[in-house]
């Protein structure tokens, strides 16, 4: 693979199931292309071909090959390696810190950090660099909620910031942080995203989508582990990290794949057609090793954002993960309530029926095969999570902290009238 005078490259690390450190896999080449269409390009290495215990980085798109793969969606960057990229929040910290907004894809792919979402690594030399920095502690929440105010209202960061303390905010790296301000920080267990409330929030977020974690294992939904801790007197949610396993040697890493690259779409709302929970399970049903569990867990999901109001459903909400060399869907993160004006018609960001995006219960249920069910279970795993709901959204938002105030605010997002609205089409 040759690279042009309006290409820029990169290495592309991966580590190995069961390994903690990283080895090299390939190349990735990013060029301008004709009429200004970003292009990109990989192979895998000789070297990482000939390992016994190779695994690809996409089973689906990137699969182990001498050949050159091409692709010119997501500006050139392919899906696995934009999984790994930083998201919304991170791109504004390295912005930030770079003193300038145009920046590359490469350079976000090259800034991110070590802890990144999944089991991949970028670099320019071919052999992986040491790991750079270490994890924030627990005990640096506060001095790094200070930071994400500071980003947040496009302030100069404080004096005594150096450029340490900023890549501490860096420490993130994880698609799974969405636009909220997220940070990685390590304790005795291992590694867990960070979850800083804004100044702007309607309510108390962080209390609100711990309370929507613990509704959603109520209702028989798989999560990774959550708790609010204040710091400073702001709380902050920590989430533990799915994708990670601490051993006496360091961190295994799990491959990570997010819905948008499964479905092979764009992240824009011009390519809106394509986000669709009914071709995700499909998709996700070829992948897994586990689809007659994981068919059925990604409808109940489905079912729990429309009963929530969850609008904010895009596909990097939903993941694949492989800690070994078999994918199945990964733990369910990102759940939060809306409260659209309407209590008719609600819709999700997916496509979940014969109806498209409505959240209603017979539009969940008319493909309802698709996922490995038969219509009787579909409705009575509707209901039953439809009055777990009802019966226990309130006390558990209670429990978990959410105040009296901030309970009225998100009363109406849960079992809205439109759910089981005669429907008409």
């Amino acid at each position: 693979m040759t690279s042009r005078a309006s290409a820029r490259e990169c290495y592309v690390y991966l580590t190995l199931p069961g390994e903690t450190e990283f080895v090299t896999a390939g190349r990735f080449v990013l060029e301008s292309g004709r009429h200004g269409i970003p292009t990109g390009r990989f192979v895998y290495g000789r070297s990482y071909l000939e390992r016994e215990n190779a695994v690809p980085i996409d089973p689906h798109q990137l699969k182990l090959s001498n050949r050159t793969y091409a692709t010119t969606i997501l500006n050139g960057v392919f899906g696995a390696l934009r999984d790994a990229s930083p998201d919304h929040w991170g791109r504004r910290v390295i912005e930030k810190y770079a003193g300038k907004t145009q920046l590359g894809e490469i350079d976000y792919l090259l800034e991110s950090p070590d802890d990144r979402a999944g089991a991949l690594g970028f670099g320019l030399n071919r052999n992986p660099p040491a790991p750079r920095r270490k994890f924030n502690r627990t005990m640096a929440l506060e001095r790094l909620q200070q930071l994400a105010d500071a980003i947040i209202a496009d302030e100069d960061l404080p004096a005594n910031s150096d450029a340490q303390q900023t890549e501490d905010l860096l420490l993130h790296g994880t698609s799974m942080g969405g636009a909220r301000p997220n940070t990685v920080i390590e304790d005795h267990a291992g590694l867990w995203l960070a979850k800083f409330n804004r100044p702007d929030d309607k309510w108390n977020h962080a209390r609100v989508e711990q309370a929507m974690l613990v509704l959603a294992r109520e209702c028989g939904l798989q999560t990774s582990e959550s708790k609010v801790t204040t710091i400073g007197g702001r709380d902050v949610l920590l989430v533990k990290r799915f994708d990670r396993q601490k051993t006496t040697e360091g961190y295994r890493r799990a491959r990570m794949l997010s819905a948008l690259t499964l479905l092979r779409a764009e992240d824009t709302h011009r390519d809106r057609d394509r986000w669709s929970y009914v071709s995700l399970v499909e998709e996700l049903r070829r992948l897994s090793a586990q689809p007659r569990k994981d068919a059925p867990e990604l409808f109940r999901r489905m079912c729990f954002n429309a009963l929530i109001s969850n609008s904010d459903d895009h596909p990097r909400n939903h993941a694949a993960i492989a800690k070994d060399v078999e994918w199945k869907l990964s733990p369910a993160y990102d759940l939060v309530p809306s409260v659209p004006v309407s209590i008719e018609r609600r819709d999700l960001a997916l496509t979940c029926g014969d109806m498209g995006r409505y959240a209603h219960a017979d539009n969940l249920l008319s493909q309802s095969a698709r996922f490995l069910l038969e219509v009787e279970g579909a409705k009575q795993t509707i209901a039953a999570m439809e009055q777990t709901i009802r019966a226990k959204w309130y006390d558990v938002a209670r429990g978990e902290g959410v105040n009296e105030k901030d309970c009225e605010k998100i009363a109406g997002a849960f079992n809205y009238p439109g759910f089981r609205l005669a429907s008409t089409e």
